[in-house]
């Protein structure tokens, strides 16, 4: 185990290299810089322009900026974001909590609801309720999130009046301890169901054929000739082999949804990590666009060592590699 894991720590480290240094040339190599967004919003002169440009340091070269960007990373100096007048550091650190809420929420829900219809719809394999289970899954999978996430609004808080539309709390609201995060489950509700229905249907997909494999395997039918309850060898003997795939694609669905939570965040007005990149590139606040991708790919790779473990206990045969 420690060299495994030191082994993995030094993969890491290469990855998150190679994504600071790709990230940052993708960046320069978009035209026009901060100035020019400024300049575009104000009655700039030329002289001023290029006094901020030295002041952010956006008249060296583009290797000088990359070792300058370089070094203070190492400090963890992300640098300062004009667009919030704040060190990007404390801008992600505000924004940050939103994105991981809605990503975690919605693995852990999408994961249980769709590994549950996958069982089920195993277990009833052939007759009307696989066939029920299989058309929804059909159509969650194909509807876009975006859509989904507009019937909700129309729905839940047009039409009923039940759910807030946007905003990841009440504005302005003094609610403390359970009342709060009553307010936060209100508001995220929507955002979670609309990113849950299309990994609901991967998952009840995967599920399904999962467990209809790890139930034709010897072991079951073992466990059956004892005369253990059905339930017993449904939960107990056969679920623990068919989460393998699951788990594995709980690992990608987080790489996928940290970078397209964006939509989602821009359609419900939440303050998270993709709006922020979102909002950074347009306004070409190059250390916050920065910042994001460096955080966001840090929680990927270590969300994607710690599935690396998961996947090891639920199944000791796996070899550490």
């Amino acid at each position: 185990m420690p060299r495994y894991v030191l082994r993995r720590l030094s993969q890491a480290v290469l990855v998150m290299l190679l994504v600071v240094i790709g990230s940052f040339f993708l960046v320069k190599m978009a035209p026009g810089d901060l100035v020019d967004v400024l300049a575009g919003n104000s009655d700039m002169t030329a002289d001023q322009m290029a006094s901020l440009r030295v002041r952010y340091g956006l008249d060296q070269p583009v290797l000088v900026q990359l070792f300058i960007y370089m070094s203070r990373l190492v400090m963890l100096d992300f640098g300062y974001s004009p667009l919030n007048a704040a060190p990007v550091l404390d801008v992600i650190m505000g924004r940050w909590p939103v994105t991981a809420i809605l990503v975690v929420s919605s693995v852990v829900i999408s994961m249980t609801v769709g590994t549950v219809l996958g069982v089920i719809s195993a277990r009833n394999a052939g007759n009307p309720i696989d066939l029920s289970i299989s058309i929804l899954m059909l159509v969650l999978y194909a509807t876009p999130s975006f859509v989904i996430a507009i019937c909700f609004i129309l729905f839940f808080s047009v039409f009923l009046g039940a759910m807030p539309i946007a905003g990841f709390a009440t504005v302005g609201t003094q609610a403390t301890g359970f009342a709060y995060a009553w307010d936060v489950v209100k508001h995220l509700a929507m955002p979670v169901a609309a990113l849950c229905t299309f990994y609901v249907a991967i998952y009840g997909r995967i599920g399904r054929a999962s467990m209809l494999e790890v139930l034709k395997l010897d072991y079951v039918r073992t466990a059956r000739a004892k005369g253990l309850p059905e339930r017993r060898v449904i939960y107990v003997h056969a679920l623990r082999n068919a989460l393998l795939p699951l788990v594995t694609m709980a690992g990608l669905q987080v790489s996928a949804l940290v970078g397209g939570a964006v939509l989602i965040e821009t359609i419900f007005g939440l303050p998270g990590m993709g709006r922020t990149a979102f909002d950074a590139v347009f306004e070409r606040d190059t250390n916050l666009l920065l910042g994001v991708l460096f955080i966001s790919s840090l929680s990927v790779v270590v969300v994607n060592f710690v599935i690396d473990l998961l996947y090891m206990a639920l199944d000791p045969r796996v070899e550490l590699a």
